[in-house]
């Protein structure tokens, strides 16, 4: 996948890029990201890539011609998602990254100030998307964690492409809890059930359990979910 940046600050994704799955990625050539510098794109010797709204108000607006002529300059396929990240945007969810995943080539646009020009989101960007319901410094944090989330599902990336399919929010719900050695810490045991050896009887628990885990901290998850008739018994046996 090649992912173009478009940012006011290229700095803030060298450590990121550079480690963990991010790193790997691009590593194994699975990834090829570009840092695009918002401000070559401007004609004053100042470099002047925001000014004030139109109507007054505080705070200084991104100006839409430096990243017009960033994103042109990147002579993008037809349907290449042009993606910008907004606090007034939909949820960025897990759905989101698999559908992303599928493209060869993304764009993120990264605001600042008070934001982009309106007319940068109407006829430049494809997709907006917020990561919660807060206000950031800028869109590259946004970018970098939409960016995670879309990268570990390209195949090749994580080592075991079943653990990917096991995460929270892959079957709408949240994942169920994970234990490791020692079977015992500090007089904390690990449920007899996950050392059974009965591997029936371990997915069954963990597919309750991801139940169970998604009722008590994402409600909102679980009445969405379309439950099964297996499921409703499993939460029920609880």
């Amino acid at each position: 996948m090649k992912v173009e940046i478009c940012t006011l600050f290229p700095g803030f994704f060298s450590g990121p890029l550079e480690s963990s799955i991010l790193g790997r990625a691009s590593t194994a050539k699975l990834l090829d990201v570009r840092l695009h510098n918002i401000r070559d794109y401007t004609h004053d010797k100042h470099q002047k890539v925001d000014d004030r709204p139109f109507g007054g108000g505080p705070g200084m607006v991104m100006k839409p011609e430096p990243v017009f002529e960033c994103v042109e300059s990147l002579n993008l396929e037809p349907g290449t998602p042009v993606i910008l990240t907004s606090p007034r945007a939909p949820l960025f969810t897990q759905q989101t990254a698999v559908d992303l995943s599928a493209y060869s080539r993304l764009v993120f646009l990264c605001g600042h100030y008070e934001g982009m020009d309106e007319r940068i989101q109407e006829h430049l960007a494809t997709h907006v998307y917020s990561i919660g319901s807060y206000v950031l410094t800028g869109g590259e944090p946004a970018t970098l964690v939409m960016l995670d989330a879309i990268v570990r599902l390209i195949p090749g990336v994580v080592g075991k492409m079943d653990s990917v399919e096991q995460d929270s929010f892959m079957e709408g719900l949240l994942d169920c809890p994970h234990y490791t050695r020692p079977a015992e810490f500090r007089g904390w045991k690990v449920p007899d059930i996950l050392m059974s050896g009965d591997h029936s009887r371990i997915e069954s628990w963990r597919q309750q359990q991801k139940l169970l885990e998604t009722k008590r901290w994402r409600p909102d998850l679980l009445a969405q979910h379309q439950m099964s008739p297996a499921e409703q018994a499993l939460l029920e046996e609880r």
